[in-house]
């Protein structure tokens, strides 16, 4: 058990733009036959569009490593997703309902801040619960997802491999990821960090959001095209100033579990809601990302 554990921990963190539709507030069913507002959250459904997007995961080509490709993403529906993250009082909510573990106790519970220092089994968790109180489903987004409503604040971490010298290509994405740390640890009030094209505020701040993508090693023949995959869902995709690689159970990635590049200050969270029309949407491939070459 314990070397299994080691093993995770060394997995960790590895290293069109739509326009709103409309703004709706999140609401939950309390059991008294009333709805009411969860917080301050609200829900802003993007248009379908298509953005440039970096593949997330490791790819190697003739053995060696490689750039990760870059591609069209293409979202055919339209996508809700929350205005900013869970605040941790909503998140208390789930706690005091039994269903989340408890915050860290340095983390404030209030409604205007977001709940951080939190898990991917803890935003999971947190998922399940709303979804149960509200009939909907909620989820965490793909990375897909979260690139494409991210919009000019996703960030490209594609870098140069040099064949020569593999470990510059490691050493520029510390450097580069190091520049882009602010050294702000607080959970500041919602809107500190700003409001992007889409509406969605607070995006590549000092909050890491998870999001539902696996960290996947990926093999490429010359053309570049993916040809073998090997998916770790022990790791999953962060998205914030620059992409991360967190083991699942971390709640605060400074105290350790990065293996490459900058830990993310603060590990939070916000959901996408599906429309119950297609609810299955994902594995019918209503999103689907075509490298570049193949478009």
């Amino acid at each position: 058990m314990l070397l299994a554990f080691k093993l995770k921990l060394v997995l960790a963190c590895a290293a069109g733009l739509a326009g709103p539709l409309a703004v709706a507030p999140l609401v939950s069913d309390v059991g008294t036959g009333h709805l009411v507002v969860l917080g301050e959250q609200a829900m802003i459904e993007l248009r379908p569009g298509a953005i440039s997007y970096r593949l997330a995961g490791d790819f190697t080509r003739a053995g060696t490593q490689a750039e990760a490709p870059l591609a069209t993403l293409r979202i055919a529906a339209p996508l809700a997703i929350m205005q900013h993250q869970v605040s941790a009082a909503d998140y208390q909510q789930c706690v005091e309902d039994g269903s989340c573990r408890a915050l860290d106790r340095g983390v404030a519970i209030a409604a205007e801040r977001p709940a951080v220092q939190v898990s991917w089994h803890d935003a999971a968790a947190y998922a399940g619960w709303l979804s149960r109180r509200t009939s909907e489903r909620y989820r965490l987004p793909t990375d897909e997802e979260w690139a494409f409503a991210a919009g000019s604040k996703f960030s490209d971490d594609g870098l140069p491999v040099d064949a020569q010298d593999p470990a510059k290509r490691w050493l520029s994405r510390y450097e580069r990821e190091a520049e882009l740390a602010t050294g702000d640890t607080e959970a500041h009030i919602f809107g500190r960090f700003g409001v992007n094209e889409n509406g969605l505020s607070d995006l590549a701040g000092n909050v890491w959001e998870w999001t539902d993508t696996c960290f996947v090693r990926n093999v490429l023949d010359d053309a570049g095209r993916t040809i073998r995959s090997n998916a770790n869902c022990g790791v999953r995709v962060a998205e914030g100033a620059h992409r991360a690689y967190v083991t699942d159970f971390i709640r605060d990635a400074r105290a350790g579990g990065c293996a490459a590049g900058a830990p993310p200050s603060n590990l939070g969270f916000r959901l996408v809601r599906e429309p119950r029309s297609w609810i299955s949407g994902l594995s019918s491939g209503l999103i689907r990302a075509w490298p570049s070459a193949w478009s």
